[in-house]
């Protein structure tokens, strides 16, 4: 078997054994915030996402060191890995989609957006949506991680600690992204997206290869020598982002776990409410009502800026694609909760302006 043949089936190797990772690694065991849609329950979810990421990493780290596949495998053999995983997306997409009920829409609007919204498998041992991030992060890990040990056999002592910088925030990135698994459980994707193409195709093909994208284009450059302040610079903003996303997700989840708890103990609740629902208004989320987008933008920017070259394109693609995914997002958002809210969704938007950006947007 040919090294292109055996890149292409890569992805769909890590892929199983991740599945088979989730399934016997020990997991909590948690109730999330959306309900089954038959039984009217609240959904129970298994969470094991960082012990997997860490033994991914470890496995990999093994491999290499006894020489059985090449630390930079995964750069190797990017395009057909690529190709392989998108196969595999397309295929799991007909899969998902054209086993469920039709929702009445046209066939292509279903394999795009889905037609579930939040199924599971394995007597409910495996939910589709927290099957797929975990698959799409540790592969993206696994491929930066590969991309940068790429750059650094190939440039050895010269090698450039913008990639070292870009791989030590985005493993945070991940990490944390994993270790807080359950708050995510409250977030956008789990009550408004349904499983198809969108998400799919997504999690298995564009999040590990697309917001690779920095490394891909700088992994094969010697070190740009820039200064240190651009590295710090890419630091502040990565963590200043990263305070207002993780901040004002953490707001919510232990706003929706406790509406009367103040949040880190200082931050008292306030919100709007018709005796139904109710909407926080401070803290993070009195500074814009998507303060949380802001923060994913500003963190990647960060990513981009921190591998040293500002005036190359291919890396601000990450931060470009966060801008339009992320407004498009708010649009849609802010639409389907003045359909739900009515009156309570004008009287939130008179207290908390901005949509994004305060002073801004």
């Amino acid at each position: 078997m040919n090294d292109a043949l055996l890149g292409f089936f890569t992805p769909w190797a890590i892929f199983g054994l991740l599945l088979l990772l989730h399934l016997l690694v020990p997991a909590r065991h948690v109730v999330g915030y959306v309900e089954d849609e038959k039984t009217g329950e609240r959904l129970r979810y298994r969470l094991n996402g960082l012990p997997i990421l860490f033994l991914s990493v470890g496995g990999w780290f093994v491999l290499g060191r006894l020489g059985w596949v090449p630390f930079d495998w995964l750069w190797q053999t990017r395009w057909v890995g690529l190709a392989g995983a998108a196969t595999l997306g397309l295929i799991s997409t007909m899969a998902v989609v054209l086993t469920a009920p039709s929702t009445g829409k046209p066939l292509l609007a279903d394999l795009f957006l889905g037609r579930r919204f939040n199924p599971q498998a394995f007597g409910g041992r495996v939910d589709a949506k927290m099957l797929l991030y975990l698959l799409g992060a540790v592969l993206l890990e696994l491929n930066l991680l590969s991309f940068a040990a790429h750059h650094r056999m190939t440039f050895g002592a010269n090698a450039s600690p913008g990639v070292t910088l870009h791989v030590a925030l985005f493993t945070w990135f991940l990490c944390d992204y994993l270790f807080f698994e359950r708050v995510h459980l409250y977030t956008y994707d789990l009550f408004a997206e349904r499983v198809g193409f969108k998400l799919v195709w997504g999690c298995l093909t564009f999040y590990p290869y697309f917001y690779a994208v920095g490394l891909w284009s700088t992994a094969d450059r010697p070190d740009p020598g820039a200064p240190a302040w651009m590295s710090i610079l890419a630091v502040v903003l990565f963590f200043a982002g990263w305070a207002l996303a993780r901040g004002a997700n953490m707001q919510k989840f232990f706003f929706k776990l406790d509406p009367a708890r103040p949040f880190l103990g200082v931050i008292v609740p306030e919100s709007v409410s018709d005796g139904r629902h109710s909407l926080l208004c401070n803290g993070f989320w009195g500074v814009s009502r998507h303060v949380n987008y802001l923060g994913e933008v500003l963190m990647a920017s960060g990513l981009a800026l921190a591998l040293g070259w500002p005036g190359l394109a291919w890396p601000w693609l990450y931060p470009l694609y966060y801008v339009l995914l992320l407004g498009t997002r708010e649009r849609d958002d802010d639409r389907r909760c003045a359909e739900k809210y009515g009156e309570l969704w004008e009287r939130y938007r008179s207290r908390v302006r901005w949509r994004v950006v305060p002073g801004l947007y």
